[in-house]
């Protein structure tokens, strides 16, 4: 079932599943993607008890902005106020997190940030918190290779190739990020009609400029980034689900994260799995978030 709900900046649009009155768990997606790649997880998390929500993010789907001349920042710091702003609008006291890409990185940020009305945080892809304000050590060249569609966002050509081909780039991306997964057309045309959202392109093209500082943030985000450029640690238990075959954050940008991952912290590499593992794989995602939940209920 589909949803609206007014946060101070947005009417943001949800699937739910469930019970409402049973206990809530926000899955969070990332780009290029929506809402919809949760459905199976969902419906598993339902019959198993839980209140299933999962959000478009701004820019995606039915999701808008309040305000018209409002501008169409996408920086982190404004993904994670909205999921804080989501949680405060549909009064949740307390939540458990699964969040995959843009959305984990919302899910760390509200996790670090409002720690006591979190359960529990699956981190698909790990700590993804970025720094923002300066963004100009290389990755490695492999890596650099790998993120050539942010540089494209960067120039005035990317934007213009987003705005008119959008699907054929998403699909691309798809193909590219999980080469073992063999989607069928259904499926990314569900997901590729939330790209059609008027600001789904200055929303992913702010994004990607600015975590590359080719864009200026939002003066209202400012004390925010510069918090999160210190990684501030998450001190409720998390879950790392990385898909082994994911071709642009592999499974080695997850390791070694018991810096920012201060309580109880798990890390399990999926074989055979791409970037999006809830749609390549909900059954095993369904079950490990199941698992989690229980073991920290």
């Amino acid at each position: 079932m589909e949803k609206m709900i007014r946060t101070a900046d947005l009417e943001i649009a949800y699937r739910e599943h469930g019970d409402p009155s049973a206990f809530p768990v926000l899955l969070l997606h990332g780009f290029p993607d929506d809402a919809h790649a949760y459905d199976e997880v969902a419906e598993k998390l339902a019959a198993a008890g839980y209140r299933a929500i999962a959000p478009y993010l701004r820019g995606f789907g039915p999701t808008r902005f309040l305000d018209s001349g409002a501008p169409r920042a996408g920086q982190q710091a404004a993904i994670g106020s909205d999921l804080i702003q989501l949680i405060e609008a549909l009064h949740l006291e307390r939540v458990g997190l699964v969040g995959h890409d843009w959305g984990g990185r919302a899910a760390c940020i509200a996790a670090a940030r409002i720690p006591g009305r979190i359960r529990c945080l699956v981190a698909i892809q790990g700590y993804t918190i970025q720094n923002t304000l300066r963004p100009l050590v290389p990755a490695s060249v492999l890596q650099e290779r790998r993120y050539w569609y942010q540089w494209y966002f960067c120039t005035e050509r990317g934007r213009r190739g987003l705005e008119q081909n959008r699907q054929a780039l998403c699909r691309l991306l798809w193909e590219e990020w999980s080469p073992t997964w063999r989607f069928e057309e259904a499926r990314f045309q569900r997901t590729a009609a939330s790209f059609d959202n008027p600001d789904f392109v200055p929303v992913v093209i702010h994004s990607y400029r600015h975590r590359n500082g080719q864009a200026e943030g939002l003066a209202r985000y400012a004390a925010l980034e510069e918090q999160l450029v210190a990684r501030p640690p998450i001190r409720v238990p998390a879950l790392i689900l990385h898909g082994a075959e994911d071709h642009v954050s592999p499974p080695e940008l997850s390791e070694r994260q018991e810096d920012v991952f201060v309580s109880d912290y798990e890390r399990h590499v999926l074989p055979g799995i791409g970037h999006f593992p809830a749609a390549e794989a909900p059954d095993l995602v369904a079950l490990e978030t199941l698992r989690f939940l229980s073991a920290t209920a």
